[in-house]
């Protein structure tokens, strides 16, 4: 397949956690011959599998799928490694004449690719991060998050309250440039031409598989996943074991929260975070076509097929 266009085209699928984009995703790209770029940061690391629901190697079968496992959990990536990193395989899916598929929840990697975002030029500023770990550590990343949340507001709402690396950077660079972290992000030309496909379910299902999945993790033995993180090494205080389902579980290990607790907890806090996701993707953004995902791909297939500026010639 060429594509004969200005723009390399990139079809993007996104949604709220649990909607079904993996699933959606690879029966689309099958028929399409794409490949899959995930977008969703807990899929990074690896021996993190059932507590980030990483979709098992036979559901992917047929379509090539990138940056999954590509990191240790005390190897956090950042926004900048995973935009170029993703430029690269999807530069790399068009030199073999196929269709790239971004897929995902995590609203600012998404938005970091098709938008073309640039990093704030600010250099790093190692002993103040220092500072603001060693605050963050001592009065928790939440506290932490709420600090930032009073400076800048907009910034804080993009950044998950748990993840204490984020919040200390954003923090970081308001402090050495005085000015908000969320009014420096920059904007360049998105170099795709894209189809962005949104896909949504009706909340009360949406809550129902979510409660299902956790349920399931538990059975699957996220208690031993977390066990054997721990065992190996990786500090309780990673930032990549503070995600939902993680830190619940290290809660148990450590006597301070118990079981039913915690499963409790995670359901709560998953509805909390997909409430958060709706922040990056509306409804009602006239970008996105929104598609219910219990409906067959035969909508997507052709919304993708008859994009504007799409001009394909089929080898």
């Amino acid at each position: 397949m060429q594509f004969l266009e200005f723009n390399d085209p990139l079809v993007v699928i996104v949604g709220p956690t649990a909607v079904g984009k993996t699933a959606f995703a690879v029966k689309v790209a099958k028929r399409l011959d794409g490949e899959v770029v995930s977008a969703d940061s807990r899929l990074f690391y690896r021996g993190m599998d059932i507590g980030t629901a990483k979709p098992p190697l036979e559901d992917l079968a047929g379509v090539p799928h990138h940056l999954i496992d590509v990191a240790e959990p005390d190897e956090p990536w950042s926004l900048v490694l995973f935009q170029e990193q993703a430029q690269k395989v999807i530069a790399s899916i068009h030199a073999q004449g196929k269709l790239p598929f971004l897929v995902g929840g995590t609203g600012q990697y998404i938005k970091a690719v098709i938008e073309g975002w640039q990093a704030p030029l600010q250099q790093p500023d190692f002993e103040m991060r220092q500072i603001l770990e060693t605050w963050g550590s001592e009065i928790g990343p939440h506290e932490l998050h709420d600090r930032l949340g009073i400076i800048d507001p907009e910034a804080a709402k993009h950044i998950e309250p748990g993840n204490l690396r984020r919040t200390v950077r954003a923090l970081e660079v308001i402090f050495k440039t005085g000015s908000r972290f969320s009014e420096q992000r920059m904007k360049s030309k998105s170099p795709y031409s894209i189809c962005l496909i949104g896909l949504k379910r009706p909340r009360a299902e949406l809550y129902m598989r979510i409660d299902s999945r956790i349920d399931q993790m538990v059975a699957a033995g996220l208690m031993d996943e977390v066990k054997k993180l721990l065992v190996k090494g990786f500090s309780p205080n990673l930032s990549t074991l503070s995600a939902i389902g993680y830190r619940e579980m290290i809660a148990v290990i450590n006597g301070t929260m118990s079981m039913d607790g915690a499963i409790m907890q995670m359901k709560r806090l998953t509805r909390q975070f997909v409430r958060r996701q709706s922040n990056w993707f509306k409804e009602s953004d006239p970008n996105i076509h929104w598609l219910d995902a219990n409906q067959p791909t035969d909508a997507a297939v052709k919304l993708i097929q008859s994009s504007a500026g799409w001009i394909k010639k089929m080898e």
